[in-house]
């Protein structure tokens, strides 16, 4: 099978942390502190334990020293391994191996271990299956359910190639946010996530809300990868268009050599602003930060989406939506 010239431009090595890149030339307000505090040993040792992949780790998250500090971790199934290739993510592109069926039960029993409020799940994309993926989260939403039934649940989902079936299992699940992210601007698409696409991903949002509409939507971007303002601003309003209501948006980190170059770093002060835009546009809560990244604050998030909640906290502040360390 021939690749397209969008393919050969983001083809990496089998193992996406080969070609490391100068972090020194980041601007000062990216800096991340890591801390090997006793409670992220203790979520370091129950992930190991129980055999899990976390997005946290997969994907180089920038705040992982932060979250698992704070004993919250983002689990990542259906192996560690993903078939696509995007140009700005470092999880490892190539061949998965079969699902297991044990993975579904192994991340509830982490999620009890770490006493979670609210769990995130996301996956890598399984194009190889026929459904996507969507029985393996379908079935890890019902195992957490099981164990944990007072713990919320988010799930950062595939676009499972559009298939409504796919969907449908998920939300017939009952996770308490979806979330499924655009990622950029309509004219990047090709360049930065070759095998999804614009349309498709609000299709998706879209007709999630027409399946579920009680379950609140949710999506994120990656500024700094060549998009302009007034693209952002199209975005946004695509998204609102498409029924979502929470919203992420993060500075692109240059994994290594082989992934999209950074064409621009934006200040806290414009992650600040486009965070009120998307308020302004009518986005219920958004963190937008430099660090921001699609679970950050998550729990947050989606409670200030459900205002009759008694423990929900209050929407996100302009300052605390920097998500600097």
């Amino acid at each position: 099978m021939s690749r397209t010239d969008d393919d050969r431009r983001v083809a990496r090595p089998e193992s996406n942390r080969q070609t490391p890149i100068d972090r020194s030339a980041r601007p000062d307000w990216i800096r991340v502190r890591v801390s090997a505090t006793p409670e992220f040993q203790r979520v370091a040792g129950i992930v190991k334990e129980q055999g899990l992949h976390t997005v946290c780790s997969s994907a180089s998250c920038p705040n992982q020293g932060e979250c698992w500090a704070a004993g919250t971790a983002t689990f990542m199934i259906g192996g560690n391994d993903c078939t696509r290739r995007c140009g700005f993510c470092d999880v490892n592109t190539s061949r998965p191996e079969a699902l297991d069926p044990f993975e579904p039960g192994r991340v509830a029993h982490a999620v009890t271990q770490l006493g979670l409020r609210f769990a995130v799940v996301t996956c890598v994309a399984r194009d190889d299956l026929e459904d996507g993926g969507a029985g393996q989260m379908a079935a890890t939403i019902r195992a957490i359910r099981h164990r944990s039934p007072g713990t919320g649940i988010e799930v950062l989902i595939s676009d499972y190639k559009g298939c409504d079936d796919a969907l449908r299992k998920v939300l017939d699940a009952g996770p308490d946010v979806l979330n499924h992210n655009i990622e950029t601007v309509e004219r990047l698409q090709r360049r930065v996530r070759p095998a999804a696409g614009y349309a498709r991903s609000l299709a998706v949002l879209r007709r999630a809300g027409e399946l579920r509409p009680d379950i609140p939507r949710k999506s994120g971007l990656i500024l700094g990868m060549g998009e302009r303002d007034p693209e952002i601003d199209r975005t946004l309003r695509d998204l609102r268009e498409a029924g979502v209501t929470l919203l992420t948006m993060g500075q692109y980190l240059r994994p290594s050599v082989d992934h999209l170059p950074v064409d621009r770093w934006l200040t806290p002060e414009a992650f600040d602003a486009w965070g009120e835009r998307a308020r302004e546009l009518g986005f219920v809560d958004v963190a937008s930060g430099p660090l921001v990244r699609s679970s950050y604050q998550a729990e947050k998030l989606a409670r200030s989406d459900d205002p009759g909640s008694e423990d929900a906290p209050s929407a996100l502040s302009p300052g605390e939506s920097r998500a600097l360390p």
